[in-house]
């Protein structure tokens, strides 16, 4: 039996160690490749922790927390995420940036994924006036990338049936260390937009 639990800015704090550790497992895996610390995670979940209209879906079997789905106002995010919507003239008041959305491998499959958008476009909506645009951003990566996993499915699919669509002109560079590297390195991520106006 999986619980869904709703948290709001300061009440994310609890659990906090427990979603830097999720986000560091799924992360880890392509297309990310992510080497996380504790530390830093920490450090990135305190601004959802700080922010007043943030929320976090915390998925949990039992005792373990097993998914998560974060989102909070875009003006709220840190500039090179708010950066390529101000550029565009776009009103970063009405857009709700969407965090990450991740799932144990072993507990994917089954719809919570859906669940997830459904529940942070309903706290967009809440709390966005005027609501222009819930957003995220998800990695580039080449198709013969070396790390790509054979049976990998690319989710654009999942994301087109959910309303969203990919921005071409809404694209941000982020620094993060690639398994195996030593040094950060910028990855390009593309935006994914749904259309509230």
């Amino acid at each position: 039996m999986i619980d869904t639990i709703q948290l709001y800015s300061k009440e994310i704090e609890k659990y906090i160690t427990e979603l830097a550790q999720l986000r560091m497992e799924v992360f880890y895996e392509f297309p990310y490749l992510y080497e996380g610390s504790l530390e830093y995670e920490k450090k990135y979940l305190s601004r959802y922790i700080s922010a007043s209209d943030s929320m976090v879906v915390l998925l949990k079997d039992g005792d373990k927390v097993i998914g998560m789905s974060s989102c909070l106002p875009l003006e709220e995010e840190e500039e090179a995420f708010r950066k390529p919507f101000e550029n565009e003239k776009i009103d970063i008041s009405k857009v709700m940036y969407f965090g990450e959305s991740i799932i144990k491998k072993e507990y994917r499959g089954h719809g919570l994924g859906k669940e997830f958008f459904s529940l942070r476009e309903r706290h967009a909506k809440r709390v966005v006036q005027n609501l222009l645009f819930t957003a995220f951003c998800a990695v580039e990566r080449e198709k013969d990338h070396p790390l790509r996993p054979m049976n990998y499915r690319a989710l654009d699919k999942f994301w087109k049936s959910q309303g969203y669509e990919k921005n071409q002109n809404l694209k941000v560079l982020y620094p993060w260390c690639d398994r195996g590297e030593e040094l950060e390195s910028y990855k390009s991520l593309s935006f994914w937009l749904k259309n509230w106006s």
